[in-house]
């Protein structure tokens, strides 16, 4: 990552499975003041609450074999649509201004999800991408980890 790619006006999307915020450096590119635009939350529900399902069995086409399949995993894939979630965030704070460049901070799994979610148009703004969960970081440690990657 360099510079240019934190000047003034860059949105700092940072996200995992189950938070995101939105930020939009107000800074230099060497001194950002990273804002935050909007906090997005999943609502994180137990696991006996969202699949309520006994597990299946599989039986084998030939021979009397059976087993059953892998269990689903009910948070990841409350994860993964989350993603999509942050996309849509990321929607409607473009009908309400013009975004110029996005920088993405996110674990590899939820930066997958987001690349698979993003449409054509917002992937042409993505400036930078980071591999890193930042989410649990205050504002003011995040703006130092972003300036560390681009000393790097």
């Amino acid at each position: 990552m360099t510079y240019s790619h934190l000047s003034t006006g860059t949105h700092i999307v940072v996200g995992d499975g189950k938070k995101a915020l939105i930020l939009i450096n107000e800074g230099t590119a060497f001194l950002p003041v990273l804002t935050v635009e909007s906090v997005l939350r999943q609502n994180d529900p137990q696991n006996h609450e969202m699949g309520t399902d006994r597990p299946s069995l599989v039986y084998a086409s030939v021979g009397s074999r059976s087993g059953s399949p892998e269990p689903t995993d009910w948070h990841q894939l409350a994860e993964d649509k989350f993603a999509h979630e942050i996309i849509a965030g990321l929607i409607k704070l473009a009908e309400r201004e013009k975004l110029k460049r996005i920088v993405i901070v996110a674990p590899a799994r939820t930066l997958a999800e987001l690349r698979r979610a993003m449409p054509e148009a917002f992937s042409k703004l993505v400036v930078a991408e980071i591999v890193k969960d930042l989410t649990k970081h205050s504002v003011a440690s995040i703006a130092e980890h972003l300036m560390a990657e681009m000393a790097a």
